[in-house]
């Protein structure tokens, strides 16, 4: 093995590999064999941890932006089919919040280029190594709008999508999902008949396999995914026979015993839609949300309520989606009526000194709606 980087000592170009930023890994270790083995390595993750270099970045699966008016040639043919329409197309997107940086990723595989409509999204570590993945599970196919099956991993480090192993069971719709540990968890939605689901999935991206759970005790249909204490809570939904009438009970799968339990607290009450719930990393286990235009947090503790934080800037209310990332803060996304333009809060609440909105630039490349969104570490 020669030097790293010929002519500088060792730790000095190791420091300067560990400042490239993640949108350029997959070119690095495309130079060499050990450019490769260097960036693949547990301790160069590490080490860029230490240096305070590892930063939270929102994953959003957000419409493409409308081709140009008048817009020639096969893609814009593609993307005004009669079948589909810009706002059809999705793609992901990253954003970092603390620099304002915005990021397309390649396309997907497949003909349309796009990623399901209604799909969920979840970011799955390397069990240590600094390898992070996207996967994308479900949703509905942008042309004919039937549900799919379809699974895609992003790996971070290859730059590329590659396609999963199937969902199996039945074709669900509106499902809760979230990632805990090293895998990802899927329950309930509803299937194409319009059953609500008690069933649960695990899906194993390292080993690109799904494993079958036990039932929830109750269907629910549209419930809200969260990992919470290394646990896969699942809120709220509604059963078949009462279509959209939310419940406010939650069920906690628990991977270490492989089993559901009952959230002795309500955590919402009935009625209330989870969409918007989100978990604030780490074991703290608070939860945040947007009710009657306001953001909303509740605690951990058993038998705590559900606190107003601060009110929610009025364009970005509508159709919103909230993502709670390391040191306190919370980022939404959302518009000030349906169909317009998406905006961007940072909120940051401290100790002593209250809860204050940051607006995030937004160039009109990404101004496209959000419908799914995750926080991941790069």
């Amino acid at each position: 093995m020669g030097e790293l980087i010929p002519g500088l000592p060792e730790e000095v170009a190791r420091e300067c590999l560990v400042r490239v930023g993640f949108d350029q890994l997959p070119v690095v270790r495309r130079i060499s064999r050990q450019w490769k083995s260097e960036v693949e390595s547990p301790d160069y993750h590490r080490l860029r941890r230490a240096e305070g270099l590892a930063r939270p970045v929102l994953a959003l699966v957000q419409a493409r932006p409308a081709a140009p008016a008048g817009g020639a040639g096969p893609a814009a043919d593609k993307q005004h089919s009669s079948a589909g329409g810009p706002s059809n197309a999705y793609r992901m997107v990253l954003l970092d919040p603390e620099e304002g940086r915005w990021a397309p990723l390649p396309a997907p595989p497949g003909p349309a280029g796009s990623l399901p409509l209604f799909c969920q999204v979840a970011a799955v570590g390397g069990g240590g190594q600094g390898r992070e993945r996207l996967v994308v599970v479900g949703g509905w196919d942008p042309e004919t709008w039937a549900p799919v099956d379809a699974v895609l991993v992003y790996d971070f480090l290859t730059g590329a999508w590659r396609r999963g192993a199937p969902m199996p069971g039945p074709r669900r719709s509106f499902f809760a999902c979230a990632a805990v540990g090293g895998a990802v968890y899927v329950a309930g939605g509803h299937d194409e008949e319009k059953n609500a689901l008690r069933s649960a999935l695990a899906y194993d991206p390292e080993r690109d396999a799904w494993a079958g759970l036990p039932d929830m005790a109750e269907e629910r249909d549209e419930p809200r995914g969260l990992c919470v204490g290394g646990r896969f809570l699942v809120i709220g939904g509604y059963p078949t026979q009462a279509q959209g009438r939310f419940v406010g009970s939650a069920e906690a799968f628990d991977p270490a015993a492989s089993a559901w339990a009952p959230v002795r607290d309500g955590l919402l009450e009935d009625g209330a839609c989870p969409r918007t719930c989100c978990a604030a990393p780490g074991a703290a286990g608070r939860l945040y949300m947007l009710r009657d235009g306001h953001l909303v947090a509740r605690d951990a503790a058993p038998g705590a309520a559900w606190r107003p934080v601060a009110p929610v800037p009025e364009d970005a209310r509508t159709a919103a989606t909230v993502s709670a990332i390391p040191g306190g803060r919370v980022v939404v996304v959302g518009s000030g009526c349906h169909g317009g333009d998406q905006n961007v809060y940072v909120l940051r609440e401290e100790a002593g000194k209250g809860a204050s909105w940051e607006r995030a630039a937004a160039p009109p490349e990404f101004a496209g709606h959000v419908q799914a969104s995750c926080c991941l570490e790069i």
